[in-house]
Formats: C-alpha cells, structure tokens, sequence
C-alpha cells in the first residue's frame, strides 16, 4: 500500500513538473493533424456531420426509428462523443511507438504521449460541438439548467478515455497486433453503444449486455442533459463514474511501472 502511495505522488509530481511538456506535445500534435490540409478544424465537424447525413438517409427513410427529437441532431451528439472517443483512442495506439527516439532517449513521464492525444481529441470536439449548437438552434431545442452538468459528463469520458488511452499505448509497444485489433473492436464497439439508437430498442440477453457498456451511460447522458433538459440517469452515470476512475488508476499506475520496459520495446 506505501508502495502505491508512493507510485502516485511521484506520478502526480511528475505531471506537475513536466507539464509544459504536455502542452509542447499538445500542440505539436494539433498542428501535424492538420498540417496542410485545406480545411484545418473544419475536419472535426467534417467527419461527424457526413455520418450524420449517411445515417439519417437510412434511419429517416429507409428504417425510420422513432428517437423523441429530430434524428439528424440525435445522431449528430451521438457522433461528436463518440468521435472524441474513438479519435483519441485511435491516436494514442501509435502514440509510443511513433515516438521512438524520445521513449528511447530521454526521461520524462511516457503517459504524456496518450494524454495529449485525448486533449487534442477534446479540442476537436469543442471544434464539432458548434456545429451541434447550430443544429439545437435550427430544431429549436432549447437548452435548460441541466446543461450546468455538462462539463462533468465531458470530464468523467475523458478520465474513460484516458484509462484505455493507457492500456492501448502501452500494449501496442509490446505487442504489435494491438493496432489492428483496435480497428475490429472500435467497429464493433461502435455498434454496441447508443451512438446512432437507443439501446432501449435492444431486447433479451444481448439488451442486457449492450446496456452494460461504458460509453452508453455517458452517450445518453449527453442527450438527456441537451434535449430533454434532464441528468442523467442516476445509477447508470454514478456506475460509469466509478468505473472510469477505477479504470483510470489502475490503467496509470500499471503504465508507470511499465514504464522502465518501453525503451527495449520500442
């Protein structure tokens, strides 16, 4: 117990300490994602909105599905967050081992290299979540007090996000199949969280599994807070909470302690 003790100050310190790093890394990766590109951040509104579009030609026309609002809007949050999801988790796969020279070289705290691409992934998200305003304005959907829980919901996705940014950057140094694998199962997984319908619609075995996902907690609680003017649900939110955090510690400490392995890895 002393010795996780320790573990932590000294992650905590070492955060503090190098945290001009973490906005050098920040920004460096902001400016390679959009290095000569035409659009620049018009991307993180791009790419959300095209699926939008292709999902609401299907869900509006050829199955309608019923969602309480307009589907377009529905869908449009359901993407925005889940994007700032699977884009930061996408990133942060190759976050080590395409930094090599600096892993190998020099010291300093590795899990800077998965946290920047979730923090890069919140700025656009941030970008994307304009266009959403919009869309609420056009449908006139009015926000309410609700919308103070936000930044909590915003908060408790990226402590899950990072928790598996970890756990990926680290496994994809050791075991390279991890990056291929990720593809197949953020598919999947995309699938299996309320992105594009309610998973209320989902029933028997597989209902109870879907519903047992992470990230649907966090998906309908967006949509809760921004078109029904509600918190979210309280057990399924404080359940994910935990979870996130849980995960998070545990995904940090394991990352630290690697941390001495990584340059013969890479």
């Amino acid at each position: 117990m002393q010795e996780l003790i320790a573990d932590v100050k000294e992650m905590l310190h070492e955060q503090v300490q190098y945290r001009e790093l973490l906005y050098q890394m920040t920004r460096r990766d902001l400016m390679l994602r959009y290095k000569q590109t035409v659009m620049g951040f018009g991307w993180a509104i791009f790419t959300p909105l095209v699926n939008t579009i292709i999902f609401s030609v299907v869900f509006t026309r050829v199955a309608p599905l019923d969602v309480g609002v307009p589907y377009p809007v529905y869908s449009y949050a359901g993407l925005l967050a889940w994007n700032l999801f699977a884009s930061a988790l996408r990133f942060s796969v190759n976050s080590l081992t395409s930094n090599t020279n600096l892993v190998s070289k020099v010291y300093f705290p590795r899990e800077i290299f998965p946290f920047s691409t979730v923090i890069v992934a919140a700025v656009d998200f941030l970008v994307g979540a304009v266009l959403l305003v919009g869309l609420m304005a056009y449908y006139r959907i009015s926000p309410s007090w609700a919308l103070l829980f936000l930044p909590i919901v915003v908060v408790v996705q990226m402590i899950f996000t990072a928790g598996i940014a970890l756990f990926l950057a680290m496994g994809n140094l050791f075991y390279r199949d991890v990056k291929y694998l990720f593809e197949v199962a953020i598919t999947v997984w995309m699938f299996a969280t309320s992105v594009l319908y309610p998973m209320d619609r989902v029933g028997g075995t597989l209902g109870i599994l879907l519903k047992a996902n992470p990230m649907t907690p966090i998906i309908d609680a967006y949509r809760r807070i921004l078109f029904r003017g509600e918190l979210p649900e309280p057990m399924a939110f404080a359940a994910v909470t935990v979870v996130s955090i849980a995960l998070f510690s545990f995904a940090w400490v394991s990352f630290h302690r690697a941390e001495f392995q990584f340059a013969e890895n890479v």
